[in-house]
């Protein structure tokens, strides 16, 4: 801004107050474009992420999600259901629930899908000790998300890219809703 002027595509746009930016922005049909544009392409590359993180999880065999995750749960939890890609429920009192199956896909329903703006976009991060990788949790109880440090495109990810990750694959599984294992008490 010089001299209380902006400088727009077609020339000089006089700027008195923030209405009258608004105003001048509507009205210029180039800067609209561009902001269309720009907007077409962030959410293009949202659903590229979505794609980039199935076709890896899909490289990861379900036996092999299945160890990690036998690994990273704490022994005394036996009653869980695993999602295809990842995200498992625990259930502390699972012999007082009729159908399992079904209640784990009620919970994924309720709180695997992420909204951003609110706690269904909030996850936390626990570094695993018996085998590689991470596991995300988010606002549902007993749900976690297990990441793989091959799934990731850095050696050293940061605490968020590993939480938006694991948060998508929640999301994932949310949508496609493949249960692919149950573990129960013996």
């Amino acid at each position: 801004m010089l001299n209380g002027k902006w400088k727009g595509f077609e020339g000089w746009v006089v700027v008195g107050n923030f209405v009258d930016l608004i105003n001048s922005i509507r009205n210029n049909t180039n800067i609209m474009r561009l902001i269309i544009i720009t907007a077409c392409i962030l959410l293009s590359s949202c659903n590229k992420q979505s794609e980039n993180i199935d076709e890896k999880t899909v490289q990861m065999s379900n036996h092999e999600l299945i160890s990690h995750i036998k690994l990273a749960i704490n022994p005394k939890f036996q009653d869980w259901v695993l999602f295809k890609n990842g995200t498992y429920i625990i259930f502390d009192e699972a012999n007082t629930i009729k159908d399992v199956n079904s209640e784990a896909l009620k919970q994924m329903k309720d709180f695997g899908p992420v909204y951003a703006g609110g706690s269904a976009g909030d996850f936390g991060i626990i570094k695993l000790n018996q085998t590689d990788g991470w596991l995300v949790s988010g606002h549902g109880y007993g749900m976690y998300t297990y990441v793989n440090p091959g799934e990731l495109r850095t050696k050293n990810p940061s605490d968020s890219e590993i939480g938006f990750f694991g948060r998508n694959k929640r999301d994932l599984d949310s949508k496609r809703l493949e249960i692919i294992y149950v573990n129960r008490k013996k």
